[in-house]
């Protein structure tokens, strides 16, 4: 609302609004008696009272010097005499303040030192940025200003801020929930762009410590997975054709982290053969039973999972599932007697009748 400062008694004659630039630019034309016409499409006289004018919606080009021009008519007070035409003239300036359009966060990480950058687009004047970090329970606190780099450029007629930051995360920080706020005072405007990073430890892991890296590292079983695979910070496995196979077969083990961020980055081993990076591994005709090991590790944490595959000669389709989803039945499936059992129960009758027909003999010499 462009308000002209001017509410006169008299009667009102004409009203011009002009926009001043190289040339003034008529806007809007008012005549009580036939003509109330708006020269740009958005601008209307304001029903506030019958001098101001309403601009809507505002546009970055809107901004500028305006003048309003009021005719009235003005017989000084004498109704005898002629009514003057006589002119007034008032000028105000319109500052359009514009909202950031765009809000986008990255980061680079290295072990637990993150780097994070915010960039608010198409603001206009400069948006501020502050960053916080929220706890678990929810307390929000704001990050303190160290190491904190910021550049404000234009783009065109609005502007871009950008600011980065380099932030630690503590040794017992599990899940960081860090934003960056953005806010623009002369718009109202506050925006949140969230960055969370999630641990990959699974819940309920094992108290033991594997060495084969430089520092102990938390173990856990797969069995620990059981009904919980689908809760961000636990890592899934998965083995296609499935963990039990028949002998001679190739079998692609996978592991993934729903809802872990970053995503860790995974490695396989078994024995004391070199680590195969990646999120899956190709075994090739699987001869024997064997546990295989694979870490997953972001900045947040690490662990190591243990993935037992096995060699079954007896009918495996009613356990053989792709994916095992946590859950581990190790329970003995196998049907039938095989070879070294029946050798088992042979030696065992064998010796039973061994030891009866001792007892017969000594019993008959005794007696005798």
């Amino acid at each position: 609302f462009l308000r002209c400062g001017m509410m006169p008694v008299q009667p009102i004659k004409e009203l011009w609004w002009f926009k001043i630039g190289a040339s003034e630019e008529r806007v809007y034309y008012y005549d009580p008696t036939s003509v109330d016409a708006a020269l740009m499409k958005r601008a209307r006289r304001s029903s506030r009272d019958n001098t101001s004018l309403e601009i809507h919606p505002t546009q970055l080009s809107d901004e500028g010097e305006y003048k309003c021009r009021i005719v009235v008519w003005d017989n000084t007070g004498n109704s005898t005499e002629p009514s003057v035409p006589i002119s007034k003239e008032a000028r105000m300036m319109l500052k359009v303040n514009v909202p950031p359009e765009k809000v986008e966060i990255t980061h680079l990480t290295s072990g637990r030192n993150l780097s994070l950058r915010c960039k608010s687009e198409g603001a206009k004047p400069p948006a501020d940025i502050l960053w916080t970090k929220t706890s678990p329970d929810g307390v929000e606190t704001e990050i303190p200003d160290l190491s904190k780099t910021r550049e404000i450029e234009p783009a065109g007629e609005l502007y871009d801020t950008a600011e980065q930051i380099f932030y630690q995360l503590e040794e017992n920080e599990m899940i960081a929930k860090i934003s960056c706020v953005v806010r623009h005072h002369n718009t109202n405007t506050t925006i949140y762009k969230n960055i969370t990073f999630v641990s990959p430890a699974i819940q309920n892991a094992l108290k033991v410590t594997i060495q084969r890296f430089a520092e102990p590292v938390l173990y856990s079983s797969i069995e620990n997975q059981d009904g919980q695979d689908n809760k961000a910070g636990l890592v899934k496995i998965s083995a296609d054709p499935g963990f039990k196979v028949p002998y001679n077969t190739s079998v692609t083990l996978k592991a993934a982290a729903p809802g872990v961020f970053p995503e860790p980055r995974y490695l396989w081993w078994v024995g004391d053969q070199t680590g195969i990076a990646g999120r899956e591994l190709r075994i090739d005709n699987l001869e024997e039973d064997k546990s295989y090991y694979v870490l997953a590790e972001n900045p947040l944490g690490r662990v190591v999972l243990e993935v037992p595959v096995h060699i079954t000669t007896s009918d495996y389709s009613q356990w053989n599932d792709s994916s095992r989803d946590g859950d581990v039945n190790e329970g003995d499936t196998t049907e039938g007697l095989d070879t070294g059992a029946i050798i088992g129960i042979v030696i065992g009758a064998l010796i039973a009748v061994f030891f009866i027909g001792f007892a017969v003999w000594y019993w008959t010499i005794r007696d005798g």
